[in-house]
């Protein structure tokens, strides 16, 4: 027994001492990302913990490439209950992060929905989209990972099915933040003729940049195909073609983001492309969505309903 609780002691005492920095890796270790699922909803606890409107539900329809599920978030002005025969214009906000779940952005339905009770924009759908396993690529190497196409051609078209929309480019806006900025600057640039104004925001045009100086290699273990499948190139595609639709473009990202000195870098890129835009940047606000919209979300908002006042495209009229 003695000579066990020596051993003991001394094992104690010569034993390596971890070092500070391997403490805190020690207890800093990394979450791996949540498992991915088409269909993500909430909980009444979470809805009240988020403060979410009532009127923002979520659904799902039925995919026809995946013949599976996927969920979406719609917020409904409360006019689309009250004037049964009124339509609406619809803003698509593109989730950040990956993978893709449409519950990521939904706090921000809280923004709009007091926007429009104060009458700083007219009635209007947001929609609250789910981008996928790869956040808005098209990523085959993944099972169902067409995030990009789901978006394009299943929701939308589902949308303007299911819900009383003007169904016209006029009347239909995109944005997103950070991942969904990257994918709603591929997308406007890819399908132009799909609306009527698009604003991406905090966009990781860092990443994008690398993908198109490296024959699609993001990583070492991630390839976006075809090669030119980039904001940057697609940009550069789109400032090529002749009678391409006149689409506004917003540019938004805080000050202190970590994406900052890219937006600028694009927006100077677009400026040499010929790209008509407007670029706003929100001081002293870090990488964040919602403390963006906090400090200058109506502008962003009132950006969309100019555009949608202006267009003359309401058929409700």
């Amino acid at each position: 027994m003695k000579s066990a609780a020596l051993f003991l002691l001394a094992a104690l005492l010569f034993s390596p001492a971890l070092a500070p920095a391997q403490q805190a890796n020690k207890k800093k270790k990394k979450k791996s990302p949540p498992p991915f699922s088409w269909t993500n909803p909430l909980t009444d606890q979470q809805r009240e913990f988020k403060k979410l409107p009532p009127t923002l539900k979520h659904a799902t329809f039925n995919s026809p490439s995946m013949a599976l599920d996927v969920g979406y978030f719609i917020y409904l002005p409360p006019e689309y209950e009250a004037k049964k025969n009124k339509k609406f214009p619809v803003v698509y906000h593109l989730h950040g992060g990956r993978p893709g779940s449409e519950a990521k952005s939904v706090q921000l339905s809280e923004f709009v929905d007091h926007a429009i009770a104060n009458g700083d924009i007219q009635p209007t759908i947001y929609v609250f989209p789910n981008g996928g396993p790869m956040s808005w690529y098209n990523f085959p190497e993944k099972e169902n990972g067409l995030g990009e196409d789901v978006f394009v051609n299943e929701l939308i078209p589902h949308i303007d099915e299911t819900y009383r929309t003007w169904g016209t480019p006029e009347g239909r806006a995109i944005e997103g933040f950070s991942q969904g900025g990257r994918g709603t600057t591929r997308i406007m640039f890819k399908h132009p003729e799909l609306f009527g104004s698009a604003a991406p925001g905090g966009s990781g045009y860092e990443p994008e940049k690398r993908i198109q100086e490296n024959d699609g290699w993001e990583s070492d273990s991630t390839r976006f195909l075809p090669i030119g499948y980039n904001a940057w190139d697609l940009a550069k595609e789109f400032a090529k073609r002749k009678n391409k639709p006149d689409l506004p473009i917003l540019l938004w990202v805080g000050t202190k983001g970590f994406n900052y000195e890219y937006n600028l870098k694009f927006s100077e890129y677009l400026d040499q492309l010929g790209v008509p835009h407007e670029i706003i940047t929100v001081e002293g606000i870090d990488h964040s969505a919602s403390r963006i919209y906090e400090k200058q979300g109506l502008d962003l908002m009132s950006f969309h309903d100019k555009n949608f006042a202006e267009s003359g495209g309401n058929p409700s009229k």
